[in-house]
């Protein structure tokens, strides 16, 4: 008997010192580069304000990130994950299918999408149309799709100016591609003669568009270097590099704060956050890292998010979803179905 509970002793000390050797203080995030730099902040914000150390971040792309995220469950994978559209249901079944089973959604605010160029142009007004037509792999002609044969903005409407047709965007990885797509190329063209009443989302691949990696940053770049080009990245990168680009008025909406939020800017979006609840044990960081980051002091109408482009929720359902956050609802297959 004595033998058996030495033994059983010796194995619940081995068990709790490898729970202690997976347990991890450092958080790791992944995901969206538009959701990046208020990750960061918070991230930064933890780090400076409690004992656990600043979490780990990779600006890997929404489908990236989610890709990551739906791995396993597990130190080597990560504990959350950013975008800057909604968790699809073929990225949740994956997720199902990895053990990754209970995920909490945090829904952060409001962000638009700018299509911008440098500010040595001035002012442009585009509709979502001519945008759509500016960048898709095929467009109707007398009827019929086919190729894209506009070089220049002016070849799709002579007000338009006389300027090769060139745009920095987001590759296929990105949340920001995907409301892109949704919002610009699928509304734009679901009612247009040749597309059999279907929106159309396929982006030409002859040099026009061009898809630019996942720093936003690096696209202003680019609009600074070549002046006759347009980029396509979120608004909180607009607000910040103000003295360097300017967004264009889509449908006669500039891309301000107000209109984002009201959903008068017709390429607004909502941003996420998710949280793989199966790591809360072992990376108690976790926790304090939803605390701060869902608290009135980031993502309040006076928080500090707000000051880096940030578009709050309303009060109650910033409240609502706190309150989601901090009871880590679990995520359903239904809801993303709503």
């Amino acid at each position: 008997m004595q033998a058996f509970l030495k033994t059983g002793i010796a194995v619940a000390v081995m068990a709790a010192s490898i729970s202690a050797a997976q347990a991890r203080e450092q958080l790791r995030i992944v995901g969206s580069s538009t959701v990046y730099p208020f990750s960061s902040y918070v991230a930064e914000e933890l780090g400076a304000t409690s004992d656990f150390p600043t979490p780990v971040i990779e600006s890997t792309g929404s489908g990236g990130g989610m890709k990551l995220f739906c791995e396993g469950v597990g130190d080597n994978t990560p504990d959350i994950s950013n975008a800057s559209r909604r968790m699809k249901v073929s990225e949740f079944e994956r997720c199902a299918d990895n053990g990754v089973t209970d995920i909490t959604e945090a829904k952060i605010g409001f962000d638009g999408i700018a299509f911008a160029q440098s500010v040595d142009n001035g002012d442009i007004n585009l509709t979502r149309e001519q945008i759509a037509m500016a960048v898709a792999a095929q467009v109707p002609v007398d009827g019929k799709l086919v190729d894209n044969p506009y070089m220049k903005w002016s070849d799709i409407d002579k007000s338009l100016p006389d300027r090769k047709i060139t745009v920095y965007g987001p590759p296929s990885t990105s949340g920001t591609r995907d409301a892109f797509e949704e919002l610009v190329m699928e509304v734009a063209t679901e009612d247009m003669e040749g597309y059999g009443g279907e929106g159309y989302t396929n982006i030409r691949q002859d040099g026009h568009y061009i898809a630019s990696g996942e720093n936003d940053n690096l696209i202003i770049q680019k609009l600074t270097e070549n002046t006759a080009a347009f980029g396509v990245f979120g608004y909180s990168f607009l607000e910040e590099n103000a003295d360097k680009v300017v967004g264009a008025s889509i449908d006669g909406v500039e891309p301000e704060a107000d209109a984002i939020s009201s959903g008068e800017y017709p390429v607004s979006r909502s941003l996420f956050y998710y949280v793989k609840n199966q790591h809360k044990d072992d990376v108690p960081a976790q926790e304090a890292y939803n605390t701060l980051f869902m608290s009135e002091k980031m993502i309040g109408e006076l928080g500090y998010l707000k000051g880096i482009g940030l578009i709050p929720l309303p009060k109650a359902e910033r409240e609502a979803l706190r309150q989601q956050v901090e009871s880590r609802t679990q995520l359903t297959l239904a809801d993303l179905k709503k």
